[in-house]
């Protein structure tokens, strides 16, 4: 372990075009996404007025198939791009380890890890997702109809984003080189586990974000950007961490605010 950690800083210097390969596909994978939600938000725009939409009806099992699918393309077009130093720091590590004879697994076994996690994730978005429509708190067009329950949802995510459990998770998504370091497993199965230990601190960063989608809209393709970016500079910019304490404070007091006038003081 010593070993690959002191190797880890050379190991950076990822030949120009493995970056260029490698964040090309990321961002194929990303703009994949991108182009089917934009289909789908289009699609529901197109919609007659009178038209049934999923939230005027009991979901079929085909329903939640499809709305499963939706969560989890959508993660792959909001967290892949966030994890691209990861990955180039694992595929750089992974052909230092190639030339020096050892073999390992190819960084793709570690990004399908990561996306894993994101897609157990969905399972679980699109189960919140069914009981908060059986219970006539999303409008038909993925809105929630409860300035309650929204409020709740802000005071809950500014509340979390001040929690040393979120500090940490943060701190390993920002350290990419020292989580390869501490985390490094030879073999297909040993990047497979990388990936899923770095989605679940991925996770533990950003899951009570995601439930801000039920505010905004969950096919709101601008307020999932927002998100999406807001995800982005908190894992990249040097003040990142600070700027997520801080727009948890703003959180907190936009909840209030939305629980106060839900009310009617």
């Amino acid at each position: 372990m010593s070993d690959l950690a002191t190797a880890l800083p050379a190991a950076q210097a990822l030949p120009r075009r493995d970056r260029i390969a490698i964040l090309a596909g990321l961002g194929g994978a990303a703009l994949l996404a991108w182009v089917y939600l934009v289909a789908i938000a289009a699609g529901m725009d197109e919609m007659p007025a009178g038209g049934e939409m999923l939230g005027m009806r009991a979901w079929t099992a085909l329903d939640f198939a499809l709305m499963f699918l939706m969560w989890a393309v959508m993660m792959v077009g909001m967290m892949v791009p966030s994890a691209a130093p990861m990955v180039l720091i694992y595929a750089a590590v992974a052909r230092k380890a190639l030339r020096q004879g050892t073999p390992v697994a190819p960084t793709s076994a570690f990004v399908c890890g990561y996306i894993a996690i994101w897609t157990a994730f969905s399972l679980g978005a699109t189960a919140a997702q069914f009981a908060l429509d059986r219970a006539a708190l999303l409008s038909p067009m993925m809105v929630t109809t409860s300035p309650a329950l929204g409020g709740a949802l802000l005071i809950a995510a500014g509340v979390y984003q001040l929690t040393p459990f979120k500090e940490a998770c943060l701190r390993h998504c920002r350290a990419p080189a020292r989580f390869i370091a501490e985390h490094w497993r030879p073999g297909r199965a040993g990047a497979w586990r990388m990936g899923i230990e770095h989605g679940a601190y991925c996770l533990g960063c950003c899951w009570i974000l995601m439930g801000l989608l039920f505010l905004g809209g969950v096919m709101n393709l601008l307020w999932i950007a927002a998100i999406a970016v807001f995800v982005w500079l908190e894992k990249g910019l040097p003040l990142g961490a600070g700027g997520g304490r801080l727009a948890g404070v703003a959180m907190i007091g936009a909840g209030g605010i939305a629980l106060f006038q839900s009310a009617g003081w």
